[in-house]
């Protein structure tokens, strides 16, 4: 099976299951009262790491299967999309947000969605979902399209059951959070329960952002053997 599209997508099932699979109240209620929290987290992130190398190294070798014609056109979708992504997910990570572990205790804060959150609560997760959606496109082979509808069903389908986790475990909490917040990005704001203040985001996250993309266009071709420009 080695070097076929059948093999990663066999990686792909594995990667996004076992994430799903160890996040089920089911298997990680007994696994955390049998290990403890911090040897679970370890573990998880055991499964993770590997089932990812595991991923990349099946698509690394598998062959090119067309499914359709990956025109240059095709590639304005990821050059516009990307900055986007990216920005998501460094304004992200630069913000206290209840969804991520650790950070549960925030839910209690005065507003517990500045910043980013008051666009989506799962700024990271959407970031790496555009980041895959956008890439699918311009490749246009079977590899591809398993490599990256992996990672875009593990963020959006994450990001939902870390709602529903949340709900469960904060109920109060989380229901005032989510008020304020929309798993969408820009639905709160749109409806009207939360606006974006630029001075909580910053100008920090917006030129990171950019410096990253830049940073990706100059190494995607050395990296990856292929231009990432729509020109």
């Amino acid at each position: 099976m080695t070097g076929s599209v059948a093999h990663v997508l066999m990686a792909a099932l594995l990667f996004v299951g076992g994430h799903f699979v160890l996040s089920s109240q089911n298997v990680r209620a007994p696994l955390v009262a049998r290990l403890g929290a911090w040897p679970f987290r370890a573990l998880y992130s055991l499964v993770a790491l590997i089932t990812f190398v595991w991923l990349i190294w099946a698509y690394a070798r598998a062959p090119y299967v067309a499914l359709w014609s990956p025109a240059i056109g095709l590639r304005w979708i990821t050059f516009v999309v990307m900055p986007l992504a990216l920005f998501l997910i460094v304004a992200g990570y630069a913000v206290s947000n209840p969804t991520v572990v650790g950070q549960e205790p925030s839910l209690a804060a005065e507003n517990p969605a500045p910043a980013i959150l008051a666009i989506t609560r799962h700024p990271v997760m959407w970031g790496i979902a555009l980041w895959a959606l956008s890439h699918i496109p311009p490749n246009g082979d079977a590899a591809s399209l398993v490599l990256f509808t992996s990672f875009a069903v593990l963020a959006l389908g994450g990001a939902a059951h870390i709602d529903r986790r949340r709900g469960q475990d904060y109920p109060g909490q989380w229901q005032r959070f989510t008020a304020m917040t929309s798993y969408l990005p820009f639905a709160a704001i749109i409806q009207g329960r939360n606006t974006i203040k630029s001075s909580e985001i910053g100008w920090l996250p917006v030129v990171l952002a950019f410096v990253v993309f830049v940073v990706l266009l100059a190494l995607h071709r050395w990296l990856l053997g292929v231009s990432p420009l729509p020109w």
